[in-house]
């Protein structure tokens, strides 16, 4: 006794539909994430850390004070500061009114 499954074929409108939506996610990724990190290079800027390259946002996250139970955002993020010619990781905290404060460590 031979037994062969059969195996149906994918439409083309849902392989180019799967297509698309892929497409569409990839170049959102890469939009979201270009937009993070220029946005954290002009925060760095506005620091004191001028001129630096290859940076990266890490991690987001939102924060609460539990005595005050203000919210507010911490970035981690990675760089290389050219004119130290170290690399920097650290926090950005944007506390609710906007403000921006740091606290890196380069090595």
């Amino acid at each position: 006794m031979s037994n062969k499954v059969e195996v149906r074929k994918m439409p083309k409108k849902t392989i180019i539909l799967l297509s698309i939506i892929a497409l569409i996610s990839l170049v959102g990724f890469i939009f979201i994430t270009t937009t993070k990190n220029l946005k954290m290079e002009e925060v760095l800027a506005t620091l004191g850390h001028k001129n630096i390259s290859d940076i990266k946002v890490i991690n987001k996250l939102n924060v609460e004070d539990k005595e005050t139970r203000v919210k507010s955002t911490v970035y981690k993020t990675a760089f290389k500061d050219l004119d130290l010619d170290k690399d920097c990781v650290g926090f950005i905290h944007r506390s609710n009114k906007g403000k921006y404060s740091k606290d890196i460590d380069c090595k």
